[in-house]
């Protein structure tokens, strides 16, 4: 099998490729008439945490903030993951929010993993199920993209106690996971604290823009954007109830505020008949001053008159206090109400956009299961001269599809009964360099070597087999030529060390390489031990 070589348009060849820096298509956004994707880095790790583990991160953060959701707190590592619950209920009309500080030293390193963090997190602090966490995790991470940097909007939008802690540099995600660690500031608007369901915003993290961004992608994100609506039906459904409760509260202090004024009633027609009957009997004193019987009478006549004021103003502070209550009922089950209309408008509306982008999908889907197509590399980093792979009509050369993987080194990928093999990774952060397979169909990596594989490595397969390979790989500091099977296990190694960026030149009988002391060196193919 001849080997296929990268460059800017797409190349024929049959199979798939991921690798360490990948594009995620599945999480598109558009701002401005940009269209950006998520970066994330899907290649070799040197260490490959579990799912438990990252999902630990956002649990622990989320425990202590749920000790009371209603002041404000923060929790966790500042140089790694930290959240900030910023509330304030002193001022009106603007959000509170969450906070997500990703630090300098923090490894996440793709926005699948940003979103169990995230998705954890709200399960721990509010109580969400898992589904709509990580529902909710992927509409804040489109969100926050969408306005990264974007200051006017958060000040617009949330409290002081919210911005304060926002920087125009590092608000809101970037969509390449290379700018997280220490440059993100992801913002959770929040509802309600107490909120249930409705604790987070879906409202706003479900904006015109965050769904002209999800579109873009090549399943317009259908069934993340079908789980929103579920959710604010079932939001609109809460709303409903709380309404209909309020309602019924509002009703029961309305009663109850009728009967105030009934007591108020009477409590000024005694406070009137009291004053008149002392302004008789005053009159009656003063025109018979020498009268100690009228005297006493005005005086015990004013007195009563005094205490009907006092009873009278204590009802009037009471029919008062049971206004403002029930006011504050009518003006629950009004807002209640109006929350339930609009989730329900919402998710109306999304549910037909919905209907009409499936459709699109549909069609799309049944169009290209006619096609006829290829695989071909494309340049991704001109500096780096890493490559990708890209599924294409082979009739009129359009894109289908595009793989996941951005690093496929040495412009080189080869086919085998396994898939398709190439080196792919780099050396930063958790990342490394392996040789790896990929899985034709999902373009993405299956299998990957044990071995770390050289930077400057080149990558060969074998003219008589096409499923052996050579390549270099690093054991320790120093670098060895490798055989390796299309399973990626070694077979043989070298005896003698190489120089890790050595050219490979397969003969009938050897290998030629670099040996590491400069030397030009034929090894054999048998045992890749140095031919004398």
């Amino acid at each position: 099998m001849k080997k296929f070589t990268a460059f800017v348009a797409a190349v024929i060849f049959a199979a798939t490729s991921l690798s360490a820096l990948s594009v995620d298509r599945d999480e598109l956004n558009t701002t401005q008439n940009t269209t950006i994707e998520f970066i994330n880095y899907v290649g070799p790790h040197k260490v490959i945490d579990s799912l438990e583990a990252i999902k630990a991160i956002g649990t622990a953060l989320g425990t202590v903030i749920s000790k009371d959701v209603t002041v404000a707190s923060d929790a966790g590592n500042k140089a790694k993951y930290y959240v900030i619950h910023a509330v304030d209920p002193s001022e009106n009309g603007k959000l509170d929010a969450d906070i997500l500080i990703i630090g300098k030293d923090a490894l996440v390193d793709h926005i699948r993993n940003m979103r169990h963090i995230i998705a954890s997190y709200l399960s721990a602090a509010y109580g969400y199920t898992e589904q709509d966490a990580q529902t909710i995790a992927t509409f804040v991470t489109v969100y926050n993209a969408v306005y990264r940097g974007d200051m006017e909007t958060f000040n617009k939008k949330y409290k002081n106690a919210v911005t304060k802690n926002l920087t125009s540099e590092n608000c809101g995600l970037s969509v390449n996971y290379k700018d997280w660690a220490g440059k993100s500031e992801i913002v959770i608007p929040l509802f309600d604290v107490k909120g249930g369901i409705s604790t987070v915003d879906t409202s706003v993290i479900s904006d015109t823009k965050v769904v002209d961004s999800m579109q873009e992608d090549d399943d317009k994100n259908i069934d993340s954007r079908k789980d929103m609506v579920d959710l604010k039906e079932r939001e609109a459904e809460k709303a409903t109830e709380k309404a209909q409760d309020s309602q019924k509260k509002a009703t029961e202090e309305q009663k109850k505020l009728n009967e105030e004024k009934a007591k108020t009633e009477a409590a000024q027609k005694k406070a009137d008949d009291s004053q008149q009957k002392a302004d008789e009997a005053k009159k009656e004193a003063l025109a018979d001053p020498d009268n100690s019987e009228k005297q006493e009478a005005a005086k015990e006549a004013e007195k009563q008159a005094e205490t009907a004021k006092e009873e009278l103003a204590e009802q009037k502070q009471a029919e008062k206090a049971q206004e403002q209550k029930t006011e504050e009922a009518k003006t629950e089950a009004k807002q209640q109400q109006a929350v339930a209309d609009k989730k329900t408008t919402e998710a109306q509306k999304e549910r037909k956009e919905i209907a009409q982008d499936q459709k699109e999908v549909q069609d799309k889907e049944a169009a290209q299961a006619t096609m006829t197509f290829d695989y071909g590399l494309t340049l991704v980093d001109e500096s780096s001269l890493f490559s990708r792979l890209v599924k294409f009509n082979r009739e009129d050369g359009t894109s289908i599809k595009d793989s996941p993987v951005t690093t496929i080194r040495n412009r080189t990928v080869y086919k085998t009964d396994a898939g398709l093999v190439a080196v792919c990774g780099e050396n930063i952060n958790n990342g490394s360099v392996k040789l790896v397979t990929i899985d034709p169909d999902t373009m993405e990596i299956t299998n990957e070597s044990n071995e770390t594989i050289s930077e400057t490595s080149v990558l060969i397969q074998d003219s008589s087999s096409d499923n052996d390979f050579y390549c270099v790989f690093m054991d320790g500091n120093e670098a060895f030529l490798g055989k390796y099977g299309s399973d990626l296990k070694l077979k043989l190694r070298s005896k003698i060390s190489v120089k890790a960026a050595t050219p490979i030149t397969l003969t009938d009988t050897g290998v030629v390489i670099t040996a590491s002391n400069g030397l030009f060196t034929v090894l054999s193919k048998g045992t890749l031990e140095p031919l004398k």
